[in-house]
This record gives structure tokens, sequence and C-alpha cells, in this order.
């Protein structure tokens, strides 16, 4: 069975302080210009982790990704006729 993850953006003031903040879940991006991070953590864990994050003094902020509650399941999606003739020409 998969784990339900969710992703936490946290911004940061330097970037000596990734290691840190490596340390509380899955590091997947880190950006130099805007100084920010993007680690994943398990759903049940992420207010704690949150709570813990915002409390270090090298943070600036904590947002958490909405993607885990963002419907993906479109209905009512019709294929322009055109583009399925392409699609089956191997276009």
């Amino acid at each position: 069975m998969r784990t339900k993850r969710q992703g936490i953006i946290v911004w940061f003031q330097h970037m000596k302080n990734v290691k840190q903040i490596k340390r509380f879940g899955h590091l997947i991006y880190v950006s130099r210009e805007l100084r920010y991070a993007v680690i994943y953590v398990d759903q049940e864990e992420v207010e704690d982790k949150q709570d813990k994050l915002n409390l270090l003094p090298f943070v600036s902020k904590v947002d958490l990704s909405y993607k885990p509650f963002i419907r993906t399941n479109f209905e009512n999606a019709k294929m322009d006729k055109a583009k399925e003739y392409d699609y089956k020409m191997g276009i």
C-alpha cells in the first residue's frame, strides 16, 4: 500500500541551512535564487513537521502543497476530432 505524502515548501534565509531542513523529510528541490526548498513528508506528520519548521530561526515561512486535495478525475473532457485523427496516425 502506498503511503499518503504531502509537499511542504520551506522558505529560508541562507543556503547553508538546507542540511538542517533535509532532516525533516525527503528533500526534492532547492531553489538557490529564490531560497526555498520542497520536502515531502507523510500526511499524518504534516502538522507536526510544519510547527517544528516554523520554530527554526532561519525559516521565513512554511507553505503546504494542496496537490493531495485537488480532484484530478476530469469529466466531460472531449477530445477534438482533428487531434484524435492525428493521434491515430502517429503524428
